[in-house]
This record gives structure tokens, C-alpha cells and sequence, in this order.
């Protein structure tokens, strides 16, 4: 029976691997650790115990510690920027993870890290091709977007403990490092909507002045010349985490894109999906209005300083690496499209758009 801690248990990504964990019969305790209060969901999922706190924070790790976790996932993070109040945020990112790294690489009790960094650190440029997909051993490039910056900064950090800790001789635990594309699904279109770009076209962002008028705004599929997105499905991210939990992988250190190998969401497959008509647009106009509603908003609508470039330039990445031991089953196109998944009973019947995977 494994114990596992999770970070970031009350976010998207943190709460549904802490409610698939908590079904199998081969995990005891699921423990969350999270700055925001319980959610009346997870109150009712089994074998949680619930830490509010920040990773940031001190005294945390000898609550956790005193339950032997055996797997630490690391998904904690605060993704939306804060209008104006960077200091604060980089502590909660990347010195809180720090603390995370040091708690799960020298406690005895654990066996297996699992870090959530993110594809954006590959940043998106003018330069990039639509033809040239991103692999692990190109590693990441400056970007001055914070949350891609923040990510790079924190993940070469997790490689710079461990290597100073195997120089050491110390004992460590496998450490598994997933750089996703951008998550979908229903749990995360229906159930935990976000503010994000599918939520804005599919007008799910729900009421509110500001959230009516981003709907408004895209009342068309705005995009640039040359723009294409991926999408990894949430089922996906939740078994290839499983895959590594408990198949007993072989090696000791690993990056993996999380992305399915196949074609990426075309701006045609984005007006397709959601029912409406392209408009063609410059990215000095992407840029343009991310600037007025970061600031009109002050960050209410995240459109933080050079987020506008994930919105104009192609980003891709190779799945062929995270192929050799997880086949993803869901298409980025039909993960974008359709509304499968162990969550689809959180879609109105309306919304319902099934294809048999």
C-alpha cells in the first residue's frame, strides 16, 4: 500500500490524480497539500487527508513526513500571473517548490517524484515552425512570459539538487519530469472550468461583466498566420501518471513531453469544433488587446505581459519520447473536439460530443 503526497491537491490537475489514486486498492492515504480551502468534491473523495498551506510556507513537511509517503507528485502552482505582485508569486513558485524538491528527495520514506512543468518553456517566437517539433533534449529557452520562466527556473533548479545530491552519494528517489501541452477535457471544460482559451470559445466562462465580454470578443475564432495548439487529454495525464506510479519504470531521472503523437488543432479545427468563423488577425493586434485587458482588468483576465505570443506563434512538441512507454488514446484533435472521458457525466447532454476511442 502506497501512500501518496500530492501538491496542489485542490487544483485541476491535483484533484483528479488525487481522485483516481484514492480508487485503487493498492493506495492507504492520498495526502493534498494546498493553499486554498477544501473543495466540497474533494471533501468527499476516500483516503484524503487535507493540508491547507502553501508549499512556501514552513512546518508543512513534518505533518506530511509523518505519514511515509511514497510518491511525491508535484503539481502546485499558482498559473494565473498576480497584477503586480511578482515577488510574491515567485515565492509561492519557485522557492515553494524548492522546498518541495528538498522534502521529496531526502525523505527516506519516498521512493518517486513526479514534477508538472509545462511545454511553454520551449517559447513560443516568431521563428518557430510549424514543421519542427520540440524534443526533450532541446531543453528549454529564456522567456520573459513569467509562468514559462518561472517553470524553466524551477525545473533546472529539481536537476541541480538531484546532481548535487547524487554527487553526494546520497540514495534517491526516480524522478519523472512531465512537460504538457495544454490540458482539455470535461472535468476541466465542465466541471472545473477555467479561464482559458477553449472555455472563451465555447462559452463556458459563465457570468460576470468581464467573462461576458472576452465571450463576446470571441464570438470568432481570432487567429494569426501560421498559430496551431496542442492538447493532451486529462485521462491521458492521469494514466501516464499511473503508468509511472506503478509499473515500476526503470530509470532514475526522466523528462517526457505529455503530448499525444499526433496532428496538432489547426485554427480550421478550432472554428470547426466550436461552431464558429475564423478572423484572421496580426499578432500586433493579439498583443494589443492582451495588453489593454491585463491592465484594464489588472489581471482579473490572465493576459500577462508576453502571454500574447502563445496566442500568435506555433509552439509544438514531440510526444515520440513519452510513445516508448504511454501511447496516448486520445488525438490533441479529438481531446480538443469531443467531450470523452471518465468525467463526460459532468457534460450537459446538449454539450455531448462522444467518438469511440
Amino acid at each position: 500500500m502506497k501512500n501518496i503526497f500530492i501538491t496542489g491537491g485542490a487544483g485541476y490537475v491535483g484533484e483528479m490524480l488525487a481522485e483516481g489514486f484514492a480508487k485503487r486498492e493498492d493506495v492507504g492515504k492520498v495526502i493534498i497539500l494546498d493553499k486554498e480551502k477544501q473543495s466540497e468534491y474533494s471533501k468527499q473523495i476516500p483516503k484524503l487527508v487535507y493540508i491547507e498551506a502553501n508549499m512556501s510556507d514552513e512546518n508543512w513537511q513534518e505533518q506530511i513526513a509523518k505519514y511515509e509517503p511514497a510518491v511525491v507528485i508535484h503539481t502546485a502552482w499558482q498559473i494565473r500571473a498576480m497584477y503586480k505582485e511578482a515577488p510574491k508569486q515567485w515565492l509561492w513558485n519557485v522557492e515553494g517548490s524548492n522546498k518541495v524538491f528538498d522534502f521529496a528527495l531526502t525523505l527516506p520514506s519516498v521512493k518517486q517524484l513526479v514534477y508538472f512543468s509545462t511545454a511553454s518553456a520551449y517559447s513560443a517566437r516568431s521563428s518557430n515552425s510549424i514543421k519542427h517539433f520540440f524534443t526533450e533534449a532541446e531543453g528549454f529557452r529564456h522567456d520573459d512570459y513569467i509562468y514559462a520562466y518561472e517553470k524553466k527556473i524551477t525545473e533546472e533548479n529539481l536537476e541541480i539538487t538531484y546532481k548535487q545530491l547524487q554527487k553526494e552519494g546520497k540514495t534517491l528517489p526516480q524522478v519523472t519530469v512531465f512537460r504538457p501541452a495544454a490540458i482539455t477535457g470535461p472535468r476541466g471544460r465542465y466541471m472545473r472550468i477555467r479561464f482559458g482559451l477553449q472555455s472563451a470559445l465555447q462559452g463556458n466562462l459563465g457570468g460576470g461583466f468581464v467573462n461576458k465580454l472576452v465571450t463576446l470578443l470571441t464570438s470568432f475564432v481570432p487567429v494569426t498566420k501560421g498559430w496551431v495548439r496542442q492538447f493532451v487529454h486529462e485521462d491521458d495525464v492521469n494514466d501516464a501518471v499511473e503508468e509511472v506510479v506503478f509499473k515500476d519504470k526503470d530509470w532514475a531521472y526522466e523528462v517526457f513531453n505529455l503530448v499525444p503523437v499526433s496532428e496538432a488543432v489547426y485554427p480550421d479545427d478550432m472554428a470547426s469544433a466550436v461552431g464558429k468563423k475564423k478572423l484572421p488577425i496580426y499578432p500586433w493586434m493579439t498583443r494589443l488587446a492582451f495588453w489593454f485587458f491585463w491592465h484594464a482588468t489588472r489581471g482579473i483576465v490572465p493576459t500577462c505581459p508576453h502571454s500574447w505570443r502563445f496566442y500568435s506563434y506555433p509552439l509544438l512538441i514531440s510526444g515520440k519520447k513519452l510513445n516508448g512507454f504511454y501511447q496516448c488514446r486520445y488525438t490533441s484533435k479529438d481531446a480538443f473536439k469531443y467531450t470523452n472521458g471518465r468525467y463526460e457525466n459532468w457534460v450537459p447532454e446538449s454539450d455531448r460530443r462522444s467518438k469511440k476511442v
